[in-house]
């Protein structure tokens, strides 16, 4: 039976096998059709980002909420933050259609759920974004707030940056960039703060992103080579970084990628769980997803410790990225399975025996009048 919250806002549950609750949101008055995806709470509230896409169709859209959703079960896990796996998709286009009525819409929705669920930034959405879903709940991180965090970009690609060195570590047994060639996939906010730190590094970059401008922009700015975004795929490097959608690692790509690893920052690389074993089976090493790019997960919530926001804590956290995914390299190699199946292994794990679950709630710092 759908919840009217008020007039013209309807929160309907769905019934989803594996995951604790889904909800689907609609408010025709705001122009608002999102769904709300809770996977598992047993650490702690689910908190995950809001993206806004134009996407195709409801199932699209469910799809992508609820493989979202997982795998922010298992980054939460993996990096401990203390909090559960969820994620919220809002189906518009944010170029067009995005309005302070749909996220206010938005907001009263997820206050509906009396925090459960805490969202944030994601693709599709910003910071200021996030300020305006705050006049409605404060169950929101990553706002332009003194009290708060920020864009949390910046710490996903240190994180990323730290696994990167990682795989090299792993292959060539020193974790130094100077002179590795990086192909980037994606120049948006993480990719393009990645191929900074990869250039400070000593790098040599190669960018594509499907945003050409885009693209030459980053590239000129860091001296990378650009190439079209089906050239990525095959080009000659040391690493892979996937830092746009997901799905991306398939049976039609894999078998194209020059690459002796894959670390980067998007969602779901992986089209399915499988295609770690075609990786495994080809030599390539792969740095899971979820484990890789919990770098601004772990900086929002550092922000709703009891303390408050401190970056350093963030920082220092993000850095240990690096020895999470050693651990999961070396529990692969010796279970003579993919780097995803141990990783997944590890968080089950984790999940079953309460390793990292909150014990005090999360504070939120910022002031809020409802």
């Amino acid at each position: 039976m759908p919840l009217t919250i008020e007039e013209s806002l309807v929160v309907e549950e769905l019934s989803i096998a594996g995951y604790e609750k889904v909800y689907r949101i609609r408010d025709q008055k705001a122009g608002l059709h999102a769904i709300i995806s809770l996977h598992n709470t047993s650490l702690g509230p689910a908190l995950g980002g809001t993206r806004i896409h134009p996407y195709a169709t409801f199932d699209a859209a469910l799809t992508d909420a609820l493989r979202l959703a997982k795998g922010m079960t298992y980054k939460s896990a993996l990096a401990e933050t203390g909090f559960g796996g969820g994620k919220s998709v809002i189906i518009a286009d944010p170029r067009k259609q995005k309005t302070p009525e749909m996220l206010r819409a938005f907001g009263r929705a997820v206050h509906a759920l009396g925090g459960v669920y805490i969202c944030a930034e994601d693709a599709g959405s910003t910071t200021a974004d996030m300020m305006t879903i705050r006049e409605e709940t404060p169950y929101v991180v990553g706002l332009e707030h003194e009290s708060s965090s920020g864009n949390p970009s910046p710490f996903t690609a240190w994180g990323v940056l730290r696994g990167i060195q990682s795989v090299l570590k792993k292959v060539y047994g020193s974790d130094a960039i100077q002179d590795r060639t990086i192909a980037i996939q994606g120049a948006g906010s993480v990719g393009a703060r990645l191929a900074g730190y990869l250039f400070w590094a000593g790098a040599k970059l190669i960018i594509t992103d499907v945003d050409r401008s885009r693209a030459e922009q980053v590239g000129a700015q860091y001296g990378a080579r650009v190439c079209s975004p089906e050239e990525i795929y095959s080009v000659p490097c040391d690493v892979f970084a996937p830092c746009a959608m997901g799905g991306v690692l398939n049976p039609s790509t894999t078998s194209r990628l020059q690459c002796k690893a894959v670390a980067g920052a998007a969602n779901n690389q992986l089209l399915h769980d499988s295609d770690a074993d075609e990786l495994m089976r080809r030599g390539i090493l792969y740095a899971p997803d979820f484990v890789i790019n919990a770098g601004g997960l772990i900086n929002v919530t550092c922000e709703l410790e009891e303390q408050g926001y401190r970056p350093e804590a963030a920082r220092q956290k993000t850095h240990q990225v690096y020895d999470q995914l050693m651990i999961i390299y070396d529990i692969a190699e010796q279970n003579r399975f993919s780097t995803q199946a141990a990783a997944l292994a590890l968080g089950d794990y984790r999940l079953k025996y309460g390793i990292g679950k909150r014990i005090l709630p999360p504070t939120f710092h910022h002031t809020f009048v409802h």
